[in-house]
């Protein structure tokens, strides 16, 4: 028996994580994170829960990684951490996971693997990689045979004729695996939705053609800096033009080192120049690439646009954000917008220019292909929200799959296949933890739910000065606000009164108890608060004993 379990990425953009078990063996397919929404305050990632995998740990015998995207790898440095397992992918996703564990310090068993080369992964699996297209370089699909069939995991895909380096999805390799028969196809399920072909990056090249050649001034291109075939046809159209490139972002000037480094861009030496010396060019020999598309606070586009760093853009000066606003930063990037254009730029986006960016995940034609040349006995849409597995099941039956054939998962769903057919069997603890991407510490729900009162209502701190012989009260409650509204600071001594008077009536015997006192002292300002406004605020109380 085979079964395949879903950690992550069913049911949510990020996050993905598929186990396939069987025989006493398991391995894994991705381990991604996801970024928080604003809502979560003091978060920096969301990774799987792992729990499954710690009990499982001696049966895991690999993980196996479909490209170098944080919502594929991200999370790989806290599951190696507690699983010390090899960890296959191509050179150039060993590279980003390679960078990841140097900055936390971590070893690991990297093992670089090719296109049409099959391995083996413990004694029960037998992998092979074929080659996608997708928005960075050397990403792959992964046909795995299983003691119960074949299962082929497309990754993160999309079928361009011309990309820019020239390699195709190879839809051929799965055309001949379907011949041999498939009983599993996991397919990325992203753009499902969407009735139109997904472009070619080949759009984006000419529209930038266009775009740069009549740009009078500076070029800013925001983007993610993962884009390397992007970043690609950039920096050969500089060439062609005169411009000298400037990055902004470390993560830009890291990934072309690195792509550079590993034989995926060529450009001479002097292209590339510090962002201090593109302040002193001329305008109009100069682009710089910026991170920030997603308007972070901290990246390269939120500086140029906040009027910080040694450049400063003005009328004459052209942005183009080459990226779609990820779902949830809709607002933000509409206010990046605006602050760009008050600083005189012109400033294109998708919306405006549709050429600017193209996705790196098959719409549903494409899928429609896949299944069609596939013809799998079982269908698993993966990597989307609910909305998206849905319509791509919906395409599994428009290209004649029976409903015995089709499988709705999400995280934690244990799906067993034996003979040929897959049903559900189960489930395994599953879920999301909230974690500072730097620190092993663990940001529970009770805390993000803290920190979000601490958002809404303000914070008191309540002071309070006991006798440690009598016990009685001989100084405060002193309240400090912080997060308050004026109206709210004014009553602050009046809310002070009240509390202690509250707080007098707490019997001497309970005085005796640190911890209650200091629960009495947070009950009763809190009281007291409401008595003069409508909010509680959150309340750290501090009894000091003399």
């Amino acid at each position: 028996m085979l079964h395949v379990i879903p950690l992550g990425g069913l049911g949510e953009i990020g996050l993905n994580a598929m186990v396939l078990a069987a025989r006493g063996e398991m391995l894994l397919i991705d381990c991604g994170l996801m970024f928080p929404p604003v809502s979560m305050p003091g978060v920096d990632i969301v990774v799987p829960d792992f729990s499954y995998l710690r009990k499982n740990a001696s049966q895991l015998k690999g993980v196996l990684l479909t490209h170098g995207h944080e919502d594929h790898i991200g999370a790989l440095p806290f599951l190696l951490n507690e699983a010390p397992v090899p960890v296959y992918g191509t050179r150039f996703t060993l590279g980003m996971l390679r960078h990841r564990l140097d900055e936390l310090g971590l070893e690991a068993d990297l093992r670089e693997i090719e296109p049409r080369h099959p391995f083996p992964v413990g004694s029960v699996f037998t992998v092979e990689a074929s080659r996608v297209t997708h928005t960075i370089p050397d990403a792959v699909g992964f046909i795995v045979h299983t003691p119960e069939g074949t299962v082929l995991h497309t990754g993160d895909f999309k079928l361009d004729p011309n990309p820019i380096d020239g390699l195709r999805t190879d839809l051929e390799r799965w055309g001949e695996v379907g011949e041999q028969g498939v009983l599993c196809l996991l397919s990325d399920s992203t753009n499902s939705e969407l009735t139109h072909e997904t472009g070619s990056e080949r759009t984006v090249e000419q529209t930038f053609d266009r775009l740069f050649r009549d740009a009078p001034g500076r070029i800013v291109v925001g983007m993610f800096a993962s884009q390397l075939h992007r970043i690609h046809h950039i920096l050969d159209l500089c060439q062609r033009l005169g411009r000298k490139v400037a990055t902004l972002g470390r993560s830009m000037a890291r990934n072309i080192e690195m792509a550079r480094q590993l034989g995926f861009l060529s450009f001479p030496s002097d292209l590339l120049i510090p962002l201090e010396d593109a302040a002193s060019l001329p305008a109009e020999r100069v682009l710089v690439l910026a991170t920030g598309s997603q308007a972070e606070p901290r990246a390269g586009l939120s500086q140029l646009a906040a009027g910080e760093g040694p450049l400063r853009l003005g009328p004459g000066d052209l942005v183009v954000l080459s990226a779609r606003a990820i779902p949830g930063n809709e607002r933000a990037v509409s206010g990046l917008i605006d602050q760009l254009l008050w600083r005189g730029a012109r400033v294109i986006y998708p919306q405006v220019e549709p050429g600017v960016h193209v996705s790196g995940h098959a719409s549903q034609p494409q899928q429609r292909r896949v299944l069609e040349l596939v013809r799998p006995r079982n269908f698993v849409p993966v990597h989307g929200e609910l909305h998206h597995l849905h319509r791509h099941l919906a395409t599994a039956r428009e290209v004649g799959l029976a409903p015995e054939q089709l499988l709705l998962a999400q995280d934690g769903d244990l799906l067993a296949f034996e003979e040929g057919r897959g049903r559900f069997a189960g489930s395994v603890p599953t879920g999301r933890i909230y974690r500072d991407r730097f620190s092993q510490g663990v940001v529970t729900p009770e805390l993000l739910q803290e920190r979000n009162r601490m958002a809404e209502t303000g914070i008191v701190l309540a002071a309070l000065v006991m006798d440690r012989s009598t016990l009685s009260v001989m100084a405060g409650p002193q309240l400090t606000g912080q997060g308050l509204t004026l109206d709210e600071q004014v009553v602050l001594p009046r809310v002070a009164e009240e509390a202690r008077a509250l707080f007098l009536q707490m019997s001497p015997r309970l005085r005796e108890d640190d911890a209650a006192v200091r629960e009495e002292l947070a009950r009763s300002v809190r009281r007291a608060f409401k008595q003069y406004t409508a909010k509680r605020p959150v309340v750290v109380p501090m009894v000091l004993k003399v």
